[in-house]
């Protein structure tokens, strides 16, 4: 993909536009919980969060988090970063394979979607024009 005559404000127009609907990842392979909590830990990676935190910022239950979570400690996707107090804190383990071609898919759909998008925008600019 080539975006070298892209202006800067087709960017940030598509970048603010995005940020109202679900993450890609989301609006790709649906809300299962796992693929929630991925996309937390991906759309988070700069710290380091409890379950308690992640429960919080994901928006599902404690049942359904308790669930799934230890699939994806056992998994080796995520990993236990630390202890505060009682609280362990996790990350997903950027070491992992997994967790490399997630981040890399992620990176190829939302390459993808803005294309689409771009192509959609020239499309209506091209049309205007004539």
């Amino acid at each position: 993909m080539n975006f070298a005559g892209i202006n800067i404000y087709t960017i940030v127009t598509f970048i603010i536009s995005m940020s109202n609907e679900k993450t890609i990842l989301v609006e790709t392979f649906g809300s299962a919980p796992v693929i929630r909590i991925i996309d937390f830990l991906i759309d988070n990676p700069l710290s380091d969060y409890s379950k308690e935190e992640m429960i919080k910022g994901i928006g599902i239950s404690k049942v359904t988090f308790y669930k799934y979570f230890p699939l994806l400690e056992e998994s080796g996707i995520v990993r236990e970063t630390r202890k505060i107090g009682k609280s362990k804190m996790y990350k997903l383990n950027e070491k992992n394979d997994v967790v490399k071609k997630l981040k890399e898919l992620v990176w190829a759909l939302g390459m993808k979607a803005m294309q689409r998008s771009v192509e959609g925008i020239e499309i209506k600019i091209v049309g205007k024009t004539k």
